[in-house]
This record gives structure tokens, sequence and C-alpha cells, in this order.
């Protein structure tokens, strides 16, 4: 997955677009920061044992429960280091 459809993906999930962000990180389930971004969706949702998988596939600790806001940040700074 490409850097501009990871950040297109957080801007919607930033946006509370979350069918649109969903949708674009679905095009690559192994992307690992697609993963991760699939992974703090689905704890917005408050989907856990989905949000769990997808950040056992991310390789990512599951911290999305504490502030999903700062995971997003934290995606975001990690795609643009």
């Amino acid at each position: 997955m490409t850097k501009a459809e990871l950040l297109a993906a957080l801007d919607a999930a930033e946006a509370g677009r979350w069918d649109e962000a969903h949708g674009i990180v679905q095009q690559d389930e192994a992307d690992e920061t697609a993963c991760w971004i699939h992974a703090v969706l689905h704890a917005i949702e408050g989907d856990r044992g989905n949000a769990r998988y997808w950040f056992a596939r991310a390789g990512k600790p599951d911290r999305a429960a504490d502030d999903t806001s700062a995971e997003l940040a934290a995606i975001r700074a990690a795609i643009n280091a």
C-alpha cells in the first residue's frame, strides 16, 4: 500500500469516515501499517476481538483501547518518519 493511500485512510479515520478508511485498508491485508490502521478502526467501533486480531497481524501491541486518537497519531508519525 502506498504512503498516499495510508495517509488517506488516516485522514478518513480522523474525520470520522470509518467506512471510507476501512475500505482503503482492506485493499492490502498484507501491509503491516494498513493492518495497524485496520486494528484501530475496529477499536473505534468497539469490536475488540477484531481489533486484537489486526494488532497481531500488524505486529503491534494492542494499545488503542487507551486512546484511539493517540494511536492514529502514532501511525501518522511512523508513516512520515
